[in-house]
């Protein structure tokens, strides 16, 4: 059963937690032993945490809430998938690996920034990168209003349009803003790798069940 502490507290204080047959009382102490029920329904003392990959699909957003007639991932997500958060954000035109999990520390350790999380996408442009701009992202990195962006770009195709992009940050629209800066838009941004997870061939739309990896 997932809960926000406002609504652990509002059950407690309705008389509907129980602990060993006896009702709960705001910050009580539990301990493994105790038998534990809310509403009459025993709920276990531990929770699994399960970590999910996830190919979100272009056209999705990561919120819980539609966003106009916008759908979410957790429309398409199997149900018992759907009380997970996800681990940073891909937006509504973006596709590729989501991490999905119940547990916040991981989530925490994997977005931070001191960590350095390497992710990896394939991007397509409308129009060629001119190498000067290709060394202006790379070597001195672009002036955006939130500061500085520095991407690693590593060339596709012959016809300059389709990249590998490298970063350790996660601004929000970092990558589309950074070419935009230089008078391109990014047409396709697709993310294969986010630190030591690979998206490979999981299919669009579908999970894959995790280890742990930090």
């Amino acid at each position: 059963m997932g809960l926000s502490r406002r609504q652990a507290d509002n059950l407690i204080t309705a008389g509907k937690v129980t602990i060993n047959g006896k009702p709960a009382g705001l910050g009580v102490q539990v301990n493994s032993e105790d038998k534990v029920a809310v509403s009459g329904q025993p709920i276990s003392g531990k929770t699994e945490l399960v970590y999910i990959a996830f190919n979100k699909p272009r056209g999705y957003v990561c919120s819980r809430r539609t966003q106009g007639d916008t759908p979410t991932i957790y429309d398409i997500l199997p149900s018992e998938y759907r009380q997970l958060k996800t681990v940073g954000r891909l937006d509504k035109d973006s596709s590729g690996l989501l991490i999905l999990t119940n547990d916040g520390d991981f989530a925490q350790s994997m977005t931070h920034p001191s960590n350095y999380k390497v992710k990896r996408y394939k991007i397509a442009l409308n129009e060629p990168l001119q190498p000067l701009h290709q060394q202006m992202i790379s070597d001195f990195g672009i002036e955006l209003p939130d500061g500085p962006s520095k991407l690693s770009l590593e060339r596709v195709d012959d016809e300059r349009k389709q990249w590998i992009v490298v970063m350790s940050e996660g601004r929000n629209r970092q990558i589309r803003r950074t070419f935009a800066a230089l008078g391109y838009t990014v047409t396709s941004l697709h993310r294969t790798n986010f630190g030591l997870y690979a998206l490979g061939d999981i299919k669009p739309g579908k999970t894959l069940k995790v280890a742990k990896i930090t």
